[in-house]
């Protein structure tokens, strides 16, 4: 999160001896996302992180690609997505491509059998139905409805539900995501016009030192490949770390909105970000103020982005019967805009308690199978008026 954060026990000097009540070396770690020449973490761990026991069968999970190039406006319903027993199964990828894969997950139990550690992709999982624990070896972070959980690659940890009913939006990205750098000044302190501050994110806490041996599963994602690999002591067993590398919990009702006379355009709202796409957060607000102000968006053109919406609560301005869970996807190339008679509709409204979550990326999306099993036949053709 590029913010300073220390737990434990560190010895007064990196890359120098920190020893254990017997006398013995606790083994540091350097985690970093970027080699070393950018944002990491130092770990202390009771035992060296390389002692493999074993190594199981690697699977797939390599997304099943059905539609790679289409200009047709298209919609979702993600809560019928199916829920799965086994979290890994039940990460299912609707919108992929090289930059990014957004996935759905409606998992019921949690990831008590085996640790997950993706190598591939930071994590963006958003919490839309659902509460529990984070655990990680930089300690425990609660999360509930509407938190982003943002993970490093590289990270092991575990998922605690606290029941079977949960849903969640998942973005993996093959880069860093980051909060977008207008918001920042050059010490990496968030501007005064920042939608957020520091105090709105929330960082590992509760560490505990798991000093065991065993045998310890974690499942490692590379390249779409999942690698049982068995661990001979516990993944968490830190005394301590220090760094800016590390998991972090941003809410989106904490996403102050930006408002203005007229209509303001998406970019701000946006929350997060990585190379070639962006994230929003848009959220209950006072609508424009202006006296001859229109509150829906006016209409507009896709050239160079794929617009996702995923609907969280609430009625969304510029759409028609929109559902829990749903997506849509306006590609670049066509413009799209409020649906027959929402304007009018929306003159003189004060406010809007809409909530939703926006994936904008900066080249074409795919679908995937699972996306076709759950897609809205002729959404497309939802801007006909009839009547």
């Amino acid at each position: 999160m590029s913010h300073y954060h220390t737990l434990g026990k560190i010895p007064h000097k990196r890359h120098t001896q920190m020893r254990k009540p017997d006398g013995s070396l606790y083994a540091e770690e350097l985690f970093s996302t970027h080699g070393f020449s950018n944002v990491y973490s130092l770990i202390y761990h009771c035992h060296p992180p390389t002692m493999i026991k074993s190594a199981g069968e690697p699977f797939s999970r390599e997304p099943k690609i059905a539609m790679k190039r289409s200009l047709l406006h298209q919609s979702f319903q993600g809560f019928k997505v199916e829920p799965e027993d086994d979290y890994i199964k039940s990460k299912k990828p609707v919108l992929v491509n090289n930059d990014l894969h957004i996935s759905l997950a409606a998992p019921r139990k949690s990831t008590t059998e085996y640790f997950l550690k993706n190598a591939d992709a930071d994590e963006l999982i958003f919490i839309h139905e659902g509460s529990g624990t984070f655990y990680s070896i930089y300690g425990s972070m609660e999360f509930r409805y509407g938190d982003y959980i943002v993970i490093p690659r590289g990270t092991i940890f575990q998922l605690h539900f606290n029941t079977p009913e949960n849903r969640l939006l998942v973005v993996d990205s093959f880069s860093a995501i980051q909060t977008p750098k207008r918001y920042r000044n050059e010490f990496g302190q968030f501007e005064e016009h920042s939608p957020y501050c520091e105090r709105d994110f929330r960082k590992p806490q509760n560490l505990v030192t798991h000093d065991e041996s065993g045998e310890f599963l974690v499942m490692i994602k590379k390249e779409n490949i999942v690698y049982p690999f068995v661990y001979a002591t516990h993944p968490f067993d830190a005394i301590g770390w220090d760094g800016f590398c590390y998991p972090y919990i941003f809410s989106i009702h904490d996403f102050e909105p930006i408002t203005g006379r007229i209509h303001l355009p998406p970019p701000i709202h946006q929350t997060f970000e990585g190379h070639n796409f962006v994230v929003c957060s848009f959220v209950p607000r006072m609508y424009d103020y202006h006296p001859l102000s229109i509150p829906v968006p006016y209409n507009h053109s896709n050239i160079d982005s794929d617009e996702v919406l995923y609907y969280v609560d609430g009625n969304f301005m510029s759409r028609k019967n929109v559902s829990k869970g749903q997506i849509t996807l306006h590609p670049g190339g066509i413009p799209h805009g409020p649906h027959p008679g929402l304007v009018e509709k929306s003159l003189g409204a004060k406010e809007t308690k809409e909530l939703a979550v926006m994936v904008d990326t900066f080249k074409p999306l795919w679908l995937t199978e699972e996306a076709l099993r759950i897609m809205i036949p002729d959404y497309y053709k939802s801007w006909i008026e009839h009547g």
